[in-house]
């Protein structure tokens, strides 16, 4: 079974792990530091299991009542169990208890797994934004969903 909770600093270790196997340019710890204690508009949801092993996190900014995520991964053995799934229904719990109307996301334009997921809640296209991903110079796909 997969629990959902928020992101402690003491989740960095394990976190750093699951960014390691999921992004060509993953975040550094000091990164993850900084959204944990100075940005005061992050919010970090973890997955974990019944033996408390992470494996798998999604962040956000809220921002009066619009929240962008800003990144989403899962651990490489448990992706295809709709973990991301899972994450991604828990952040769109979080924003709606805090009376959010607009979500925002960037995804690989060539991300069909994500892409379909992300249409699976709710978002739309909302444009293309050119050489968006610094390691390989892809474009991102902006989508949006409009909470009602």
């Amino acid at each position: 079974m997969i629990t959902y909770r928020k992101m402690t600093l003491d989740d960095i270790d394990q976190i750093l792990l699951i960014e390691e196997e999921a992004f060509a340019t993953p975040w550094t710890r000091e990164a993850f530091e900084h959204e944990m204690t100075t940005n005061l508009y992050s919010h970090y949801i973890i997955a974990e299991t019944e033996t408390k092993e992470i494996v798998g996190y999604c962040g956000m900014w809220i921002v009066m009542d619009e929240s962008h995520i800003t990144n989403v991964a899962v651990s490489e053995r448990m992706r295809g169990k709709k973990i991301g799934e899972g994450l991604m229904r828990e952040a769109i719990r979080v924003v709606l208890e805090q009376d959010v109307v607009l979500m925002t996301l960037e995804v690989r334009v060539t991300n069909d797994i994500a892409k379909n997921l992300y249409y699976k809640l709710g978002f739309q296209d909302g444009g293309i934004r050119k050489n968006y991903y610094t390691d390989t110079q892809e474009d991102a796909l902006v989508m949006w969903v409009e909470f009602k």
